[in-house]
């Protein structure tokens, strides 16, 4: 049997561990390969790491024909799909692999509107043309990776501006996403610095960058004229000016205990 690996398709997909590929290699060789791999005529679809393994150990394997595959963007949605359904699976891949998803089906709407022959005058009793499936959403593509708008904004943020070592921090779960897409938005060489510091050095980096973001404290409370020559808007502009102060300062603190406690569940998530 002929079977051909496409290095771009075995790669679409973040590859294993090392210790997630010894434990694959063990059960292979207690088990045998007991899934078939998943084939689009003589080309490896789905099991590479298992082909790998059984050519390695010359173990015995199946395969099945995936009839359904029409062109390579079938191949591509069909291995984002089977990998968003498993378990092992983070929350940063999952959210990159929907927005993989996201860019077929955005661009099949595209070329299906631009093959769309246009209607003329006589085209009365022609055939209304079939619907096209509308673009996915971000809140349909958050849905699909299971995690928050939010949190599928910051992915897209890191795809865009991270550096290839945060993402790979962000990968190794050394820094959390939403920490990551902090630290995203600065220069590419303070990214590497950060990364190369460790993780203490990667969540300063993200603090450092959430603070400054915080609006900037009010002036100084102006002091008010003597009481005698004080009239009453003076005096209620002074209290009121006070007041303003401290709930600004209330609730720039409220936002930090936000900030940090955020920091804390998305790290005690793995995120």
């Amino acid at each position: 049997m002929t079977i051909t690996i496409n290095e771009d398709l075995r790669a679409y997909i973040d590859p294993l561990t090392e210790d997630e590929y010894a434990a694959l290699e063990r059960s292979l060789l207690t088990e045998g390969c007991r899934d078939a791999l998943v084939l689009w005529g003589d080309l490896l679809v789905d099991g590479h790491n298992r082909y790998s393994i059984c050519q390695k150990h010359q173990i015995p394997f199946n395969t099945v024909q995936n009839q359904a595959f029409q062109s390579m963007d079938d191949v591509h949605l069909w291995m984002i799909d089977n990998h968003l359904g498993r378990r092992s699976v983070s929350d940063f891949q999952r959210g990159v692999l929907a927005l993989r998803k996201k860019e077929i089906v955005a661009a099949r709407l595209v070329q299906a509107q631009t093959e769309q022959p246009a209607a003329t005058p006589d085209d009365t009793h022609a055939a209304t043309p079939p619907a096209t499936k509308p673009v996915l959403t971000r809140e349909a593509v958050a849905r699909t990776a299971r995690v928050s708008s939010a949190t599928l904004g910051q992915i897209e943020k890191i795809q865009k501006t991270a550096t290839p070592e945060l993402v790979s921090a962000v990968k190794a779960g050394v820094i959390s996403i939403n920490a990551a897409a902090a630290v995203a938005s600065l220069p590419e060489e303070k990214q590497v610095a950060a990364v190369a510091g460790g993780k203490k050095e990667l969540r300063q980096a993200a603090k450092q960058v959430r603070d400054a973001r915080l609006p900037p404290k009010p002036d100084s409370i102006p002091v008010p004229p003597p009481l005698g020559d004080a009239t009453p808007d003076q005096l209620e502009i002074y209290r009121l000016t006070q007041l303003l102060t401290q709930l600004t300062e209330e609730r720039d603190q409220l936002k930090k205990k936000v900030q940090h406690l955020t920091i804390a569940l998305a790290e005690a998530r793995g995120g």
